[in-house]
């Protein structure tokens, strides 16, 4: 039987990019659906939930995408919600590769260092993959100050990702000045920036007076880097002692994870590949 995929986008267009990996992944037909909203995802749903017999719904799976990452949070909330029982079909939500990008930087960090008990900062932490870098980092027993040029927004993520990581150890830094970016940087191992495209972060001269990092990654891919002296290319690239990763040097991982979880949507029919979820299968191939 054909494996199906429902690519419910919150776009006006659905995804290129989404389109291709899952032909990449080997799904055997794939249905696009663009300005999705939980309003109208219902009928969708529905219409992949009720054209199989419950032995063959593993072979479809839904999956939610677009660029807006709250929306599709709000989109995966419902299609969960019109579930019933046994009668339901895999269901994936990487809107903006959040999920994807966030759990290959965190695995690549954990390939150098023991992230239990490690201080680490998240910059640009409080925008969808910086989000989700710091509620990884803190499931991995990290303490993790989240950085943003709002301390009222750093620490309502704090708040968000302790309610769902038992016993995080979260703090809320400002990074607006320059003195607050030096304080939120004192005695970090890891840096992990996230934030916007385009937008430096943190300058090289401010990343060499961080004598206690060994780890910087990077996830911008468009010039300025987020961490200043950064290539997007860097791959466990050691410079001046710090080993670091840009965004492409990550990305293969990304892709790699990305790739693997379309293909475990069609093990069973009842999987929810969330945060957690994805991050783990990024652990099983790592």
């Amino acid at each position: 039987m054909k494996k199906l995929l429902i690519q419910l986008d919150t776009d006006t267009q659905p995804s290129s990019f989404d389109r291709v990996v899952a032909v990449d992944a080997d799904v055997d037909e794939l249905f696009s659906y663009g300005g999705v909203t939980p309003d109208t995802v219902e009928s969708l749903v529905h219409g992949a939930m009720f054209t199989r017999g419950p032995n063959d719904l593993k072979n479809t799976a839904i999956f939610v995408g677009g660029s807006n990452v709250p929306a599709g949070e709000e989109l995966l909330a419902k299609v969960k919600s019109t579930f019933f029982g046994p009668v339901r079909v895999s269901v994936m939500m990487d809107s903006n590769g959040s999920n994807t990008t966030a759990a290959a930087a965190v695995l690549a960090a954990g390939k150098h260092m023991d992230l239990a008990g490690a201080e680490a900062l998240v910059l640009g932490g409080t925008g969808p993959v910086g989000h989700r870098v710091a509620q990884l980092l803190a499931m991995q027993k990290a303490n993790v100050r989240v950085g943003s040029r709002s301390l009222e927004r750093a620490q309502r993520t704090c708040d968000t990702i302790a309610a769902v990581v038992e016993r995080a150890s979260l703090s809320a830094v400002e990074t607006e000045s320059e003195s607050a970016l030096s304080d939120a940087c004192r005695g970090v191992e890891l840096i992990v920036a996230a934030g916007a495209l385009g937008v430096e972060l943190l300058s090289a001269e401010q990343r060499h007076a961080v004598e206690t990092l060994n780890v910087a990654v990077d996830l911008n891919a468009v010039p300025p880097m987020g961490l200043g002296g950064i290539d997007v290319m860097d791959k466990s690239k050691h410079r001046d002692g710090v080993i670091c990763y840009g965004a492409i040097g990550v990305g293969g991982t990304k892709m790699k994870i990305h790739k693997a979880a379309l293909r475990k949507l069609f093990s069973t029919n009842d999987q929810v590949l969330d945060t957690s979820a994805i991050y783990a299968i990024g652990a099983e191939l790592d």
